[in-house]
Formats: structure tokens, sequence, C-alpha cells
């Protein structure tokens, strides 16, 4: 899952971001309200959702999230502000937020309200994603391969996710990048390569690496 953080203080979204990334989601932040509005119209399909500031440079969260809905994109927001006053949280739901944090806040309770944005039917996202011999269970964060546990770092369990949510689809080297990784990622690396690597030879192990195939010059792809 691939988070936006739209925040002013750069402090405050460094940590945000890299506190996302320990939970495996890919994140990248953006320190205005103009380029955090542009990205998403842009970009709206490559994010899950957006963690939004209400008082943010060159347009504020609400205007920002107004925009947004008026253009009926439905990317969850979570909005986070410094007002703790009823008339601001109404205000901030009203135009379209979906939830709604006062700082200062714990990390552990963003997590958790931001779990429960991601899971809302809206997003049509299974927890427990099934493709051939593999069970994915996003919710307990595991793997399972012919009925055996799959031992995956973060980062391959975000992979193999983001495999099995396109089964039998070509997914080129900077459609994975884009989508596990930030966008500032130097895309000459060949991260994507080496974790594709080590995927395949866990799978391997299970007898199950035909299915994660290379398509020669375009990506790879996992077939059912």
């Amino acid at each position: 899952m691939r988070i936006l953080i739209i925040e002013d203080q750069e402090k405050l979204a460094k940590s945000l971001k890299k506190g996302l990334e320990q939970q495996g989601y890919a994140a990248d932040y953006l320190l205005d309200g103009e380029s955090g509005q542009r990205r998403i119209e842009v970009k709206q399909h490559d994010y899950d959702a957006v963690i939004l500031d209400l008082m943010l440079p060159k347009k504020d969260g609400i205007e920002v999230c107004k925009s947004w809905r008026g253009q009926n994109i439905t990317i969850p927001v979570l909005m986070l502000t410094a007002k703790d006053a009823m008339s601001d949280k109404v205000l901030g739901l009203d135009c379209g937020a979906d939830d709604y944090m006062v700082k200062p806040f714990g990390h552990q309770e963003l997590l958790a309200r931001l779990r429960a944005l991601l899971r809302r039917p809206r997003q049509t996202l299974q927890a427990k994603l099934i493709v051939g011999d593999l069970v994915l269970d996003t919710v307990k964060k595991q793997a399972i391969c012919k009925n055996a546990e799959l031992p995956l770092t973060v980062k391959e369990f975000s992979l193999l996710e983001y495999f099995m949510r396109n089964p039998n689809q070509v997914l080129s080297r900077e459609q994975i990048l884009e989508h596990i990784w930030n966008y500032d990622f130097d895309s000459f690396a060949n991260v994507v390569d080496v974790h594709v690597k080590n995927l395949r030879k866990k799978l391997s192990k299970m007898r199950y690496e035909h299915a994660l195939q290379t398509v020669r010059g375009m990506g790879y792809r996992l077939t059912v």
C-alpha cells in the first residue's frame, strides 16, 4: 500500500514516512497544499490513502480535500490538525475527510486509524488473497505456499501482495518501483530485480518458483 503525506512540518513528515515504511507501506511526502493536490489529481491511482495536514502553505487542507471531492476523487483522507475545537473537526469532516486526528498524536493510533480507513468497503481490497497455491493474509501479515508458511521480509511481502492483486498481468519494473518504493528512489537501481530474485528463491524451496515469471523486456508476472 502506498500513502501520500502532505505536511508542512518536514520533521513530522519524515517521522510519519519512516513509521509507515517500517510497517511495510510505501510513503511519499510533500510540504504544501498545491503540490499535494496536484499529485493526487495526476497520480490518484498510485496511492491508497492520504495523510493531510489542515494548515498548509499555498493551499490549506480544507481547500485541497474539497477540490478532490468535487472531482469525484474518493481516496481515503486522514486529516491532521493542531486545532481541537469541535467546529474545526466538523469542518474537516464536512469537507470530505474520512477521519480526523489532533496533534500531538501517537503513531500507533495513527496506524490503527489508517488501517481502518483502508479496510472500508469502497476500497474493495480483500484482506485475504488466494492465487493458485499461494494464500496471503494482509491483516496477519502471513504468507502460505502449498499449505506451508512462507517467511518473507516486509518488502518481499509487499511485492508478493502487489503481484497477487494483479495476477496474470505483466508488471513493469517502473510500476513496481512506484507502488512498493518511493518516487525519489533511484529508478536505475536493480532493487526490483534483486527482490524478485529473492522472492523466487523462497518460492523455489516450495517448488513453486515457476509461478513468478520474467517477461523479457517488459517486467514480471505472477501466473495462476
